[in-house]
C-alpha cells in the first residue's frame, strides 16, 4: 500500500517527471500533475493543507509540502501463513490474500502510521479468532463464510483508518500428516458407506421391479383368461343359438313339406331309410348291440313308427270324429301301399 515517502510519477508543464525530494515524495515545483487514481497530501507551515486531486494543481513553495502520497486503486496483499487451532484443538498452517482500498486519504495518512502493516496484523488475528470459533470439518466446509466474517472484522476496526477491505481469500489449509490421514481414512469411509447404501437400494428397487412385473402379469393373463372365457361362451351361445334357429327353420320346412300332396309317404320313405342306415352301422363303434324283437319285419317297424307320427300329428278335433278317422284311414292304406312298394324296393337293391 502506497504511503508516507512513495509519490506518483506526476508531469510538468514542459512534459518533465518532477524531481523527488531524498524521501521519495514530489518536490514543489509551484504546478504540479496528479495521476489519475493517486492522492497528494500537503501540509502548509507542517499542518494538513489539502489533498491534491488528479490533474493540475499549483502550490506555494516554502510553505506548501507534499507529505504523502497515496494510491486509490485496488490493493492486493498476502497475508503470510500462520497456525491457528481450531475448536476441536487441530493446529492448521494457513495464510491468504487480502484485497482492500483506501477510501479516505486523510484517515489513511494520519489514522495509522504503516496502513499495510496494521491490515496485514489485522487480518492473522482476525483469521485466528474466527477459526477458533470452527471445528475442522466446518473450516473446510464454511470457507466462504469464514472468508466473509474475515472481512466484516476487518471493516469494523479499519474504518478509522480510512480502508475499506473488499475481500479476503484464504489460499491453502495445511493440516498436520496425521489428522489428514484419519481425514483421508473417514472419506473413504463414507465412500463405502454410500456404495452399499446404492448398492442396497438398487437391489431393493430391482426386487420391487420385479415384484410390479409379475404383478401386471398375473393382471393382464387373468383378464386374458377372462376375455376368453367371455369370448368362448358369447360363441357357445351364438352357436347353440344358430343351431336353434337352424333347427327351427328345417322343422318348419319339414312340417310345410308334411303338409303337402304324398307328404306322409316322404315321411315313411325317410324312417325306412334312417332304420336301414341304423342296421348297418350295428358293432362298428361298439360289441353291445340292442336289437328289436322282430329286426327282419322292417314294415312292421315302419308301420309303428307311422303310426306314433300319426297319433302325434293328426290328433282328432272335438266336432269332427268321422271326417278324420276316414281320412286317416285312407292316409294309412295309401302309406301302407307306398312303403310296401319302397321295401320291396329296398330288398332287392
Amino acid at each position: 500500500m502506497p504511503s508516507g515517502p512513495r509519490g506518483g510519477g506526476s508531469l510538468l508543464a514542459s512534459g518533465r517527471a518532477p524531481r523527488r525530494a531524498s524521501s521519495g515524495l514530489p518536490r514543489n515545483t509551484v504546478v504540479l500533475f496528479v495521476p489519475q487514481q493517486e492522492a497528494w497530501v500537503v501540509e502548509r507551515m507542517g499542518r494538513f493543507h489539502r489533498i491534491l486531486e488528479p490533474g493540475l494543481n499549483i502550490l506555494i513553495p516554502v510553505l506548501d509540502r507534499i507529505r504523502y502520497v497515496q494510491s486509490l486503486k485496488e490493493i492486493v496483499i498476502n497475508v503470510p501463513e500462520q497456525s491457528a487451532v481450531t475448536l476441536d484443538n487441530v493446529t492448521l498452517q494457513i495464510d491468504g490474500v487480502l484485497y482492500l482500498r483506501i477510501m479516505d486519504p486523510y484517515k489513511a495518512s494520519y489514522g495509522v502510521e504503516d496502513p499495510e502493516y496494521a491490515v496485514t496484523q489485522l487480518a492473522q488475528t482476525t483469521m485466528r479468532s474466527e477459526l477458533g470459533k470452527l471445528s475442522l470439518d466446518k473450516v473446510f466446509r464454511e470457507r466462504e463464510s469464514l472468508n466473509a466474517s474475515i472481512v466484516d472484522a476487518i471493516n469494523q476496526a479499519a474504518d478509522c483508518w480510512g480502508i475499506r477491505c473488499l475481500r479476503y481469500e484464504i489460499k491453502d489449509i495445511h493440516v498436520p500428516p496425521r489428522v489428514k490421514e484419519s481425514m483421508q481414512m473417514q472419506v473413504e469411509a463414507e465412500r463405502r458407506k454410500r456404495a452399499t447404501v446404492l448398492e442396497s437400494e438398487g437391489t431393493r428397487e430391482s426386487a420391487i421391479n420385479v415384484a410390479e412385473g409379475k404383478k401386471q402379469a398375473q393382471i393382464l393373463a387373468s383378464e386374458a383368461e377372462k376375455a376368453e372365457q367371455i369370448n368362448q361362451a358369447a360363441g357357445e351361445a351364438s352357436a347353440v343359438l344358430a343351431k336353434a334357429k337352424a333347427k327351427a327353420e328345417a322343422i318348419r320346412i319339414l312340417a310345410a313339406a308334411l303338409t303337402q300332396h304324398n307328404g306322409d309317404a316322404a315321411a315313411s320313405l325317410t324312417v325306412a331309410e334312417q332304420y336301414v342306415s341304423a342296421f348297418s352301422k350295428l358293432a362298428k363303434d361298439s360289441n353291445t348291440i340292442l336289437l328289436p324283437s322282430n329286426p327282419g319285419d322292417v314294415t312292421s317297424m315302419v308301420a309303428q313308427a307311422m303310426g306314433v307320427y300319426g297319433a302325434l300329428t293328426k290328433a282328432p278335433v272335438p266336432g269332427t270324429p268321422d271326417s278324420l278317422s276316414s281320412g286317416s284311414s285312407r292316409d294309412v292304406q295309401g302309406t301302407d301301399a307306398s312303403l310296401d312298394e319302397e321295401l320291396d324296393r329296398v330288398k332287392m337293391s
